[in-house]
């Protein structure tokens, strides 16, 4: 098989485990990266030497580049995707696949008409850990899944990010920044939604940033930090959904299904690999389930190879875009819920992922 030519846009933070791990999928190979402040980029090819550092006009241009993804802040996301698409690249971005609904089925209208791929994060669905999940439900292990919830809770990221401020403004908060994670595992897990109803509030006006180097400073909030309400699923189950960034504490499961023979505890979606336990009818005590799917360790840039091997062998890619912007709309009826004081019918759907096999994406 041919190695699909990446090209990366934004070299920030979360820029170091893509490279790590794409520059050892066999699916891909990265051939250049860009960021708007070139010693980021040139770190990266430091790093990496057989990867160069070019602008984001070059990079769109390089003809012998197949996708181009897209690491920038939420603000960025549509600009360059869109970009992209009419550079006649596949394209794969970071969550949220855009800030507003509405980009994002441009977005997908536009790559359909230019005959090429959207693909966007979060892949931790086709970890270890939620993939054994899948499984077990597509197993019939806790019989017919009629309910879920699911709990992001924190007190904010002030304490730790350098440069928190983008999580505070239009296209951040707990639900456009975690609940992508919480809400993909949801499909992939029990199907397509069909409605919401949710609550919102921003509890602080402003946050104060105690990590280095802007400690001290003062961040004023712009979207709401306190994200609750219920997801209505195609299939009939039907989720409790809360992100926080309000709470200073919790105990709570990560994730939850709830089936006519039994229950499941699915590990934190964040995460590639941690523990599942069940719990069934039969038995009254959670027990734990053997992981043995692929991907256990920090697999972040997964959905990218998965996404050049499909496009090598002409079928669907998991971390779709419809997936992406399905589960953007979502995020977006809480807060729209919440304004009209009504359910929200989504106007979206997506097909259920398939589920990862066993031997696929091998690292080189």
């Amino acid at each position: 098989m041919n190695r699909i030519r990446v090209g990366v846009v934004g070299c920030g933070v979360i820029s170091g485990i893509y490279f790590q791990n794409l520059t050892k999928f066999d699916a891909v190979e990265v051939v250049a990266c860009a960021d708007l402040i070139p010693a980021m980029s040139q770190a990266v090819v430091d790093k990496y030497p057989s990867i160069k550092a070019v602008s984001t006009e070059q990079l769109l241009a390089d003809p012998s580049i197949d996708i181009v993804v897209n690491l920038t802040q939420p603000k960025f996301h549509h600009e360059v995707m869109k970009a992209g698409v009419q550079a006649g690249k596949h394209v794969y971005g970071e969550k949220p696949l855009s800030v507003e609904y509405a980009d994002a089925a441009e977005l997908l209208s536009l790559a359909d008409r230019a005959g090429v791929r959207v693909g966007g994060a979060p892949d931790t669905f086709l970890g270890a850990g939620i993939q054994t999940a899948r499984a077990l439900i597509d197993e019939g292990a806790i019989g017919e899944p009629i309910a879920a919830s699911a709990f992001f809770t924190s007190h904010g990221v002030e304490n730790w990010h350098p440069a928190p401020g983008f999580y505070y403004q239009r296209g951040g908060g707990p639900m456009l920044d975690m609940g992508p994670y919480y809400l993909t595992t949801l499909v992939n897990l029990l199907g397509p939604a069909k409605s919401v109803t949710g609550s919102v509030r921003a509890t602080y006006a402003e946050r104060t940033i105690t990590s280095e180097p802007l400690n001290g400073t003062k961040i004023e909030v712009e979207v709401p930090t306190h994200v609750s309400g219920t997801v209505d699923f195609e299939s009939g189950a039907i989720a409790t959904v809360l992100t926080t960034f309000d709470i200073w504490g919790a105990k709570l499961p990560f994730i939850e299904i709830y089936g006519s023979e039994g229950s499941l505890s699915v590990p934190n979606p964040n995460n590639f690999g941690d523990p599942v336990q069940i719990l069934t009818c039969e038995k009254s005590e959670w027990e734990d389930v053997p992981v043995t799917r692929p991907f256990a360790a920090n697999s972040r840039g997964l959905g990218v190879a998965d996404m050049a091997t499909s496009i090598s062998n002409g079928e669907p890619h998991r971390a779709s875009g419809a997936l992406a912007a399905h589960v953007l709309e979502v995020m977006h009826a809480f807060g729209l819920s919440s304004d009209s004081c009504g359910r929200i019918d989504l106007t979206s759907t997506c097909v259920r992922p398939a589920p990862l096999p066993v031997d696929s994406l091998v690292f080189g």
